[in-house]
């Protein structure tokens, strides 16, 4: 048998040992220095360090616990705080996905997904100096089944924080996970309530956020909570819910609504999950040791698509689109708006007015009049918003969108609108999530959202950059340099539009009969 070390050793004599030993000395006293040079914090629970990003503009902290591994008696608990660690926690890793089934585009994080999951990063312009940066937590999409935050390179923060802002990137339960109610939860449950676990887990991270982002060089007296798609759809629940209060101060939703089918009274939800547990098997009584020994795998395939959210009394008091319309949300400043084409959908004239007379109810004529269904085959095709099925699906993204701007707007606080244009070369249209490369400024070639990137691109992505980053630091997305972009009201309704060749101008009355027909559809009474 050969012993490599033995031949090292037969080399490593006389003078070439002691230049070898002198040679290691110099490489550890180097890998000591650069180690040393990686910045540590204490945060609740104990020491971190974090690593210096290569050009040296910053630092970043990953996989920070913000609350305890959501599994074993905790799955389906509300976050727990997190647990001390000794020693000093090297914070050089995202932590995983949460646990989510494959649906195609997200089989990377579904590969990597864990129900331990509640872990957050810290991107900071200035490693733990002393300052008081403005703060953005990032709420990512996927339907409340699916996606990723750090996990996703398009998450990189770091031309965000070149804008002089400390951005958190959180991770928190999706799915059956973070949504299933049952009798037997809300019966162990101090609150009297279950479900919404994932919106807690939201609320868990903001509330580490103002313990704790001081030590990173961030404000936690300002802080912007911003999310895209059911991201989007958080914040704007949140701003309904009473335990938000304090918690952010300012607010941005990137294609994202409210619409009533994205909740139920806390009754329903847990009828839903006493027949979803009965499908897997559990026993009539003592239901919940049997659900939580079963492995993640079985509750992902037994329980799709688990994601509404529940009116429970505590997490909302009220239906959160009530809230809305009475002028009873947080009273911060809002970002809202949304993509040319959030839903395109290929359905035939007869499937779309099957789908009007469903949604609309008694509006359905005079929605058949609209999109060119009543007696016709539809609208003709738009070059910016596409046929009919395209305008009809991403109608029920932007016109609820825009009816909420509306109160927002009605019960005095300050609000703005836009709608992004711009495809993502060479595509032929703005899709949903087009508009994220934009906004992080993650242009890439390759992997998720690639593209053939001009100037244009460059230069709208710093345009919306230097708007969001504006209005995390004052409330007013305006700035030198910038458009100016008007306070959406009532009686203007004044939108900017990120144009298809990354202009940027003002309009008004964004979709107006349309958002006059959700409006009707979701007036008081109706939600």
């Amino acid at each position: 048998m050969t012993y490599p070390l033995v031949g090292v050793s037969r080399f490593l004599t006389g003078a070439r040992l002691k230049a070898f030993v002198l040679l290691g000395l110099v490489l550890g006293a180097g890998l000591a220095k650069a180690a040393d040079s990686d910045p540590v914090v204490e945060v609740i629970g104990g020491s971190l360090r974090g690593r210096v990003l290569p050009d040296g503009h910053g630092a970043v902290f990953k996989g920070v616990p913000f609350a305890q591994p959501p599994v074993g008696a905790l799955r389906w608990h509300e976050p727990v705080p997190v647990a001390a660690w000794a020693g000093v926690r090297e914070a050089d890793k995202s932590g995983p996905p949460a646990a989510q089934a494959s649906f195609g585009w997200n089989d990377g994080a579904a590969a990597a997904s864990r129900e331990d999951c509640l872990y957050l990063d810290v991107w900071t312009p200035t490693g733990v100096a002393p300052a008081r940066h403005p703060v953005m937590v990032w709420l990512h999409g996927g339907g409340n089944v699916a996606g990723s935050g750090g996990f996703d390179p398009l998450y990189d923060g770091r031309a965000l924080i070149s804008h002089g802002v400390v951005l958190v990137v959180v991770e928190y339960r999706l799915g059956v996970f973070g949504y299933f109610a049952h009798p037997e939860l809300t019966r162990e449950s101090p609150h009297h309530v279950s479900g919404n676990y994932g919106l807690l887990d939201q609320l868990a991270a903001l509330q580490w956020v103002r313990d704790n982002i001081a030590k990173f060089g961030g404000d936690p007296g300002n802080v912007t909570l911003f999310g895209q798609s059911a991201g989007a759809i958080d914040v704007l629940a949140l701003m309904a819910s009473p335990l938000s209060h304090g918690l952010f101060h300012r607010a941005i939703a990137e294609s994202g609504m409210l619409l009533p089918v994205l909740y139920r009274p806390l009754v329903e939800s847990e009828q839903a999950g006493v027949s979803a547990a009965a499908k897997l098997k559990a026993p009539a009584s003592e239901a919940l040791p049997y659900l939580r020994a079963l492995p993640a795998a079985e509750l992902l395939k037994g329980m799709p698509g688990v994601s509404q959210l529940s009116t429970d009394g505590w997490v909302f008091p009220a239906a959160p689109l009530a809230t809305w319309a009475a002028g009873g949300t947080q009273p911060v400043p809002l970002i809202l708006g949304s993509n040319a084409v959030e839903l395109p959908s290929s359905g035939s004239p007869d499937e779309l007015r099957k789908m009007i007379g469903a949604t609309f109810g008694g509006l359905a004529p005079r929605a058949l009049e609209l999109y060119g269904l009543a007696g016709k085959d539809g609208l003709a095709p738009d070059p910016l918003y596409g046929n009919t099925g395209d305008q009809l699906g991403s109608d029920f993204f932007r016109c609820p969108a825009i009816v909420q701007t509306e109160w927002h707007s009605a019960a005095g606080h300050p609000t703005w609108a836009y709608e992004f244009q711009r495809a993502i070369p060479p595509q032929p249209r703005a899709l949903h999530s087009g508009d994220l490369p934009y906004v992080f400024g993650n242009l890439f070639s390759n992997g998720s959202l690639a593209g053939d990137y001009q100037a244009a691109d460059r230069q709208l992505s710093a345009t919306i950059q230097a708007y969001w980053t504006n209005f995390a630091r004052t409330g007013n997305p305006n700035g030198p340099g910038l458009p100016p972009w008007d306070n959406f009201d009532r009686q203007g309704r004044k939108f900017l539009v990120f144009t298809t060749t990354g202009d940027v101008m003002t309009k008004q009355n964004q979709r107006g009969p349309f958002v006059d027909l959700f409006r009707d559809l979701l007036s008081p009474g109706k939600h």
